[in-house]
């Protein structure tokens, strides 16, 4: 049977992530991983029989990132059609040896990089895509699988040359996924609804969803592509978020139940391909493919919104000078240039009592209002006392320098240092960024800053009086690795901590054990909306930690989860008041309700 009659009739397992298996086998991601198709075909050939082993109907080609225009950037142009052909050999050689019938899939991503994208005309995009998908449709695979677009002209160019070529090859099958944000849009601002308009002419055999999103985020998606068209749909979730662990060194923690969880929602959203994306593996490929096994041919369709990520709270140090308990709030930076809104709610805020406003810097692919001049704003238009967050992962040593520098001199003092990661944009995490410091080293730069020195020691004209926070994670897998990191911090210079979003207190009483009282410490709390977030954040999000008390409560409370979250949030937030100087509350269905709750 075709591939094309399953996806109208069945229910098909994709294999998961290449890119995260060749990493894991001591491969940077900064590197042409087609390219490894060559000089480690051994290991891309271990790769795909490990996903066969697991079960999956289906395996994709080692070429995402395989076009003349993404191979230019590391020298290997002229050799896009070798890796391409090799490729769909090794594939199919791994399909050949199944005791099942076992698809190959060509994977084709976009045509150029994001760096290359505003430098390179349509035409030349199509070119590029043109030369991929005649290799992989000339050499022999089963399906061209068009994967990970954030941009929807690129996706409906590339679908456009890639039907041709299959078409005249004698009608070989197309999927075309996409990649969304968070908000459900992708990276060009597109909805999922536009995302089916705009293919709606085009004879696909499928579309969907793949990567940036884990299974929760995807499952979300699906369904708003459920809603407006009748082609059959795919879904490849990431598994979760990483964790980097070193420049151009991430890792994935998922655990297969919640993976097999979400496959069987995906499934009863109208899934008729379900696989993954970055991050995951055979063992959890294995485990949906059991519970495909189990669920062929009954698809049902079910409703669920995922609660919306919200806010998240911070301090700022000037509160210090006095003994008072601090309560702040987090606000994200708009998306747009206007920020008569975010001043509305901030004045808001201040209002029910909220004595401090942190902006979170920049974490999504897609333009924001530079936190620090956020913080100016808010701070020069309605007289709150703001922190803003400062990554270090974007900027070389030099720009920090200057912009703390020219803060400064504007008025900002309160900075949270973070180290960041750049958006998770594409099948892997972008690891392009610069790297000079760390969130210890930005530390360091501010205290040398405050003494007068620049980072190599050299002396400046004026000292600088920033009041340096850091962020601690009680949550962390590691019991003891927060409170060391804490402790880092402190000797780095930090002059207070705030915690990343707290939800039971043991990890936070070992920081607070380990600090004793050398600075004030600020935890921050999230009131949580439901079981999806709190879902979520359990499963998806590295180093966190949510009792599973919390998880039933939230399960129970049905439709009150949303106000059930906020007394599990403030309840939290008395039982650990004696070990620190505050809270800050990081979202919620309730904000400036949770923050006269906390005052009172």
């Amino acid at each position: 049977m075709s591939i094309r009659d399953l996806l109208g009739t069945s229910v098909l397992v994709g294999d998961g992530a290449m890119g995260t298996m060749l990493h894991a086998a001591g491969n940077s991601l900064d590197q042409a991983l087609p390219a490894l198709t060559l000089t480690e075909p051994g290991l891309v050939r271990t790769i795909h029989d490990s996903y066969v082993g697991a079960g999956v109907d289906l395996v994709q080609t080692n070429t995402f990132g395989a076009s003349r225009l993404r191979l230019a950037e590391y020298g290997a142009a002229d050799d896009v059609a070798r890796i391409n052909a090799e490729a769909t050999r090794l594939a199919r050689e791994a399909a050949a040896r199944a005791d099942r019938q076992v698809f190959v899939a060509g994977s084709v991503a976009p045509a150029v990089s994001v760096h290359q994208r505003r430098r390179v005309v349509p035409s030349a995009r199509r070119a590029a895509v043109r030369e991929q998908v005649e290799v992989l449709v000339g050499t022999g695979v089963d399906v061209v699988m068009l994967e990970t677009f954030g941009h929807l002209d690129e996706l409906v160019e590339a679908s456009e040359v890639a039907l041709e070529i299959a078409q005249r090859a004698g009608d070989v099958p197309v999927i075309a996924q996409a990649t969304f944000g968070t908000d459900h849009h992708t990276l060009s601002g597109h909805t999922p609804h536009e995302l089916v308009t705009a293919l709606a002419g085009l004879p696909l055999a499928a579309l969907g969803v793949n990567c940036t999103l884990g299974p929760q985020g995807c499952l979300a998606v699906l369904r708003e592509l459920a809603l407006h068209t009748s082609v059959p749909l795919t879904v490849q979730p990431n598994a979760g978020l990483p964790r980097r662990i070193a420049p151009a060194r991430f890792e994935y923690d998922i655990d297969a139940d919640y993976f097999v969880r979400y496959t069987r929602q995906l499934l009863d959203a109208g899934a008729a391909l379900v696989g993954g994306c970055c991050g995951t593996t055979p063992g959890q490929l294995a485990a949906a493919a059991a519970a495909v096994a189990e669920y062929r041919a009954q698809r049902v369709t079910t409703v669920v919104e995922p609660a919306p990520a919200g806010p998240v709270v911070v301090t700022e140090p000037g509160l210090f000078a006095s003994t008072g308990r601090v309560v702040g709030v987090e606000l994200t930076p708009p998306t747009s240039g206007g920020v008569d809104e975010t001043v509305a709610l901030a004045a808001d805020l201040r209002e029910a009592g909220a004595g401090l406003v942190c902006v979170p810097a920049t974490s999504g692919p897609r333009a924001q209002v530079n936190s620090v001049d956020l913080a100016l704003h808010l701070h020069n238009r309605l007289g709150v006392t703001t922190l803003a967050s400062v990554t270090t992962w974007d900027r070389t040593i030099m720009a920090l320098q200057a912009d703390l520098l020219g803060a400064h001199a504007l008025g900002v003092r309160g900075v949270l240092c973070e180290t960041g990661t750049p958006p998770l944009v594409g099948d892997y995490p972008h690891v392009d960024g610069i790297w000079d410091v760390d969130s210890l080293g930005l530390i360091e730069l501010l205290a040398g800053l405050n003494e007068g020195t620049d980072y190599h020691g050299l002396r400046l004209g004026t000292k600088t009086s920033f009041d340096i926070g850091a962020r601690v994670n009680p949550g962390s897998r590691d019991p003891g690795r927060a409170a060391v990191e804490a402790l880092d911090k402190i000797a780095a210079g930090a002059q207070f901590l705030i915690t990343r979003p707290v939800y039971e207190p043991a990890g936070l009483a070992r920081v607070v054990d380990a600090v004793d009282g050398r600075v004030p410490l600020l935890v921050a709390i999230r009131p949580l909306t439901g079981f999806d977030e709190a879902d979520y954040l359990a499963h998806e999000v590295p180093d966190v930690t949510i009792p599973d008390a919390t998880l039933a409560a939230l399960a129970d409370a049905g439709p009150d989860a949303a106000a059930a979250g906020v007394d599990l949030a403030v309840a939290l937030a008395e039982q650990v008041r004696p070990m620190t100087r505050g809270v800050v509350v990081t979202g919620g269905s309730d904000v400036a309700g949770t923050v006269r709750r906390l005052l009172l």
